[in-house]
């Protein structure tokens, strides 16, 4: 009996090491009028794009004209922290030097794509890494990878939120493989809320960007406060204490080794030394002077 074209994309998915894939219809995403509402607070902060692009994310034909559906990817990051000789760390996503994740799974989806284009000769398809106008963790929870907890993260069962996601936004028409509402499996628990160290996560599946760690060291254009030092707790680059004090991920022992410049050197880097050693890396996007910012207030400098 042969193969649908969903199980061959989910078994190649899993051969690739994705840890949950999953298949949901392009129609308007879950969670979309809390999504226009948190734009409304502002709580966007600077990332004016969210909202300028707004419209788009209702519609995943507006990304790519004729999409029938979404295939929903969750891909594996290491649970270690990277950090320098000299005691600081950055957000595991980044996985220090490694080549920049946007780059990383638009290739290892584009086996994916052949086999949609296989099955469906006429159809087109469009992978997605986190810049595209899509509310991804509502269409991958509609797929069924997990379910999003109080600190917005998909977490998938048996995982946890330590993972990538990617989309292939196709117009072969493939059936859905959700089914139905998840169930909700942080009950009563609030560890994440009560780790975060700005407060930026000011409820329940509610996050006040502005004042977020994570988008301060790595979204925001202005120099970081030294007066948030403390509160980094010695990450300069991102935040992970959410997701660190979630039951859902298994930290284990911390086994990481330096993989980062030390702090002295990063500070004393110039242009041309920061792009050899960043140049293709997920810390390239924020820039040698705001890196350098993140050193100076995670360090106390003034």
């Amino acid at each position: 009996m042969n193969s649908s074209p969903e199980e061959e994309i989910k078994r190649e998915a899993l051969n690739l090491g994705f840890v949950a894939v999953g298949v949901a219809q392009a129609l308007p995403p879950p969670y979309l009028e809390e999504f226009y509402s948190w734009l409304k607070r502002g709580f966007h902060g600077e990332m004016s794009w969210m909202a300028t692009q707004a419209q788009a994310r209702s519609d995943p034909s507006r990304v790519l004209k004729g999409c029938k559906a979404v295939v929903c990817l969750a891909y594996p990051y290491t649970p270690s922290k990277p950090r320098t000789p000299d005691g600081l760390s950055a957000a595991r996503f980044t996985e220090g030097l490694a080549r920049d994740y946007h780059f990383r799974l638009k290739e290892l989806a584009a086996p994916l794509v052949e086999l949609i284009k296989q099955a469906f000769p006429e159809s087109k398809s469009r992978v997605c890494v986190d810049s595209t106008p899509l509310l991804e963790r509502g269409y991958a929870q509609k797929a069924g990878l997990g379910f999003i907890g109080k600190n917005n993260m998909l977490i998938v069962p048996g995982y946890g939120s330590f993972c990538y996601l990617a989309e292939i936004l196709t117009t072969a028409p493939l059936a859905p493989t959700g089914s139905g509402p998840p169930e909700d499996e942080c009950g009563e628990c609030s560890l994440c809320l009560e780790a975060c160290p700005t407060g930026a996560l000011v409820s329940p599946f509610l996050l006040d960007a502005r004042i977020c760690l994570s988008f301060i060291t790595v979204e925001s254009k202005l120099n970081t406060p030294v007066s948030l030092g403390k509160k980094m707790g010695g990450c300069f680059f991102g935040c992970d204490a959410c997701q660190e004090a979630c039951p859902h991920n298994n930290m284990g022992g911390d086994t990481s080794r330096p993989s980062l410049p030390s702090a002295k050197e990063m500070l004393e880097m110039d242009q041309e030394h920061f792009s050899r050693v960043f140049r293709h890396t997920s810390f390239w996007r924020t820039g040698l002077e705001k890196l350098k910012s993140n050193i100076m207030a995670a360090t106390g400098h003034i």
